[in-house]
């Protein structure tokens, strides 16, 4: 399928107008937003109480730590519970 060109661009490209200048392509979202560290992963989106995120955060400071530290360690636990490799880095 061919991409739609747009009418008035290509309608002063060829009546020589100089007034209305092409608009440079923007770069993609996820060429823009990807992060090197994040190559390789996946998001993992959950959904609890305000509460349960404030405790995490607070638990956080307390420990000198990351909320994803403490949430790596809360994945490990669980995978050694039901006997899986502990695969979740703590980075």
């Amino acid at each position: 399928m061919s991409k739609k060109t747009d009418l008035a661009a290509s309608l002063a490209e060829i009546g020589g107008s100089t007034r209305r200048k092409p608009e440079p392509a923007a770069p993609s979202v996820s060429q823009a937003s990807q992060q090197p560290s994040r190559a390789g992963t996946s998001p993992i989106t959950v959904h609890f109480p305000k509460q349960v995120r404030n405790q995490l955060k607070i638990m956080a400071v307390e420990q000198d730590t990351t909320m994803h530290y403490l949430i790596a360690e809360a994945f490990n636990d669980l995978f050694a519970k039901y006997g899986k490799p502990e695969i979740a880095p703590k980075e």
